[in-house]
């Protein structure tokens, strides 16, 4: 996927990342055999309309107001966002609660979710010397480790300037 070096650049085309994004997603489900049904490509869709994380409840009711459905049971968007998961084309945001697209899906994650606390945008960085500082750290005390989430949270330069 093409991706200005911050969602932030003047060069970021949003309407373009929302395409990709679903492009990303037909192309991995079919490879995989799996389908991405109606509901899922909309909770996909809306994920991706803000590069800020959402909850399931959010995207609950954007669903209902966004479509014909006149309730959108929150069980049947948790079973979207665990395929979305498990298709690697969104990433949870744990300490929120809420989810966010993946901009690398597919690919063996060495990121850390960078999360303004004002604005709530979130970007996916590389952080390839901290994951090794993991991996041998956990080396070193005979730990397998299954699932490796960095999340930092601060604030992006423009809240920092607005702030000012």
């Amino acid at each position: 996927m093409n991706k200005p070096d911050s969602i932030r650049d003047a060069s970021h085309d949003h309407s373009q990342c929302i395409h990709t994004a679903l492009a990303d997603a037909d192309r991995i489900c079919h490879k995989a055999g799996a389908r991405l049904t109606v509901l899922r490509r909309q909770v996909l869709e809306l994920i991706w309309q803000s590069h800020a994380p959402l909850g399931a409840y959010a995207l609950m009711e954007m669903l209902e107001q966004n479509s014909e459905r006149k309730r959108v049971a929150p069980p049947t968007v948790y079973r979207a966002l665990d395929f979305l998961l498990e298709q690697g084309l969104v990433h949870k945001v744990h300490s929120l609660n809420a989810y966010v697209g993946c901009t690398h899906p597919k690919r063996i994650h060495t990121d850390a979710l960078f999360i303004c606390l004002t604005c709530g945008v979130t970007e996916e960085v590389p952080s390839n010397t901290i994951q090794q500082a993991i991996n041998l750290s956990a080396s070193q005390q005979h730990f397998t480790v299954a699932n490796k989430v960095l999340e930092i949270t601060g604030y992006c330069s423009d809240c920092r300037t607005r702030a000012k």
